[in-house]
């Protein structure tokens, strides 16, 4: 995988005032990484996809920029409410108020940021349209990009878990340039949420994230002489996954493997509040989960659960996670592998299960009996109910997140033990190096 290239446009433009609204712009050499010894990129990132509106405001003097020319300039304090008008953008209030192609925004005084719907971030703010909606892209420098990913996806830390924090710093910014240009056709490099890695900006930034990012800054994770796919996930339960075992499409490494997260009696992420969960559906509810979720998911006719009697595990992988179930029904059993088990196995209350190291109990009702089957088992354990029907259904969790990579409450648990950042990253993805990249 190539990283770096030419950005789109120009990075964050050099402003000078012109007047009361001329400005003038003017861009250096596009900013690249490609090897040890490179600068600092750019990173543009993905705040708002498909939006009907969005509230720009300048903390201080603001420019707005269409092309190479000055639209207008908001005062400290101002704000624009910006709404899609067919393929354009339409300035609805405010200074400027009119249609343009496309907005940046960028700030005039220095300590100053701009918000995006009340919430501020540095760099530049572009407003895109198309469709009939707006996209919201924040460019900025990779490092204030890695520092409003820390905090926001770890939360706040001590300093006895400040090893946790560099660790997160340094995935963030393997993650962040192995992805560089994953949305270039929406134009933005990656999302500001968990799809790609949780982005607070100005508001998610603490002293201790700060810290973090300056005492690795530029540090990469890398194999063959590339930036690692840096997966990471919130609580392993005892063991992290393989690829296979939590995606369809994420090829296997030699760096993303199962890795044992115990030691002693317990795990080093077992003081996570997710180590441990249950999840029960009585009969009607699982019915009308699995008959919109297998539908959806696995493109199965509804009519094909028409009498489902049971869950069951069917297989288990080398983490232990389930790699296979299988729902009863009349005519036979219907297969759910391992990446769609959190998706068709939906909660309840419509969230996706916490993940796929689960024990699996179906209960009958009178004159029935349930089986279980799951992690602990494997193989061909597991069951339904017996003839008096399927009266609910019972999975026991351990861990959260897909298990791929990094356990961030086992970072913490690792840091508190006191490991430092470069162990803790070194066990969780074997085999890699950590270089300066700049």
């Amino acid at each position: 995988m190539r990283i770096g290239g030419s950005l789109r446009h120009c990075s964050i433009p050099s402003i000078v005032a012109v007047g009361v609204l001329g400005i003038a712009t003017a861009c250096g050499p596009a900013r690249r990484v490609t090897q040890p010894g490179g600068v600092e990129p750019d990173l543009r990132v993905g705040l708002l996809v498909g939006a009907s509106g969005v509230r720009v405001t300048g903390r201080g003097s603001t420019a707005a920029i269409q092309g190479q020319s000055a639209a207008f300039r908001l005062g400290a304090g101002q704000s624009v409410t910006i709404v899609p008008d067919g393929r354009a953008l339409r300035v609805s209030d405010g200074p400027g108020a009119g249609r343009y192609d496309r907005l940046t925004f960028v700030a005039l005084d220095a300590g100053r940021h701009i918000e995006v719907d009340g919430k501020p971030y540095r760099g530049v703010i572009e407003v895109l349209a198309g469709s009939g909606r707006l996209t919201v892209v924040n460019e900025v420098p990779l490092e204030a990009y890695v520092v409003g990913v820390v905090n926001a996806e770890m939360g706040r830390r001590t300093a006895s878990e400040q090893a946790a924090l560099e660790a997160q710093a340094v995935v963030t910014r393997s993650y962040a340039l192995r992805n560089r240009g994953k949305f270039a056709g929406d134009g933005f490099d990656v999302r500001a949420s968990v799809v790609d890695q949780a982005y607070g900006g100005v508001d998610a930034e603490t002293q201790e994230g700060w810290e973090a990012v300056r005492s690795t800054v530029g540090q990469v994770l890398t194999y063959d002489g590339e930036p690692v796919s840096a997966f990471f996930h919130s609580t392993c339960g005892g063991s992290t996954a393989s690829p296979a075992e939590a995606f369809r499409s994420v090829p296997a490494a030699p760096y993303l493997r199962p890795v044992s997260d115990r030691h002693g009696n317990g795990a080093y992420c077992d003081i996570s509040p997710r180590f441990r969960w249950s999840v029960e559906w009585d009969a009607a509810t699982l019915r009308r989960i699995l008959r919109r979720t297998v539908s959806t998911t696995l493109g199965v006719d509804e009519a094909a659960l028409d009498d489902i009697t049971g869950v069951r595990v069917h297989r288990t992988g080398p983490s232990g996670r389930v790699t296979e179930a299988r729902i009863a029904v009349a005519r036979g059993e219907i297969p759910v592998f391992g990446p769609d088990l959190r998706t068709v196995l939906e909660t309840p209350d419509g969230r996706v299960l916490g993940s796929t190291a689960v024990r699996l109990e179906a209960t009958a009702g009178a004159g029935g009996g349930g089986r279980e089957g799951g992690p602990a088992g494997g193989g061909e354990a597991g069951g339904g109910a017996g003839g008096g029907g399927l009266e609910r259904v019972r999975a026991d969790g351990t861990g959260w997140g897909h298990g791929v990579g990094m356990c961030q409450w086992g970072a913490v648990g690792r840091a508190r033990a006191g490991q430092d950042a470069r162990t803790i990253l070194m066990t969780y993805y074997p085999g890699v190096r950590l270089e300066r990249w700049y």
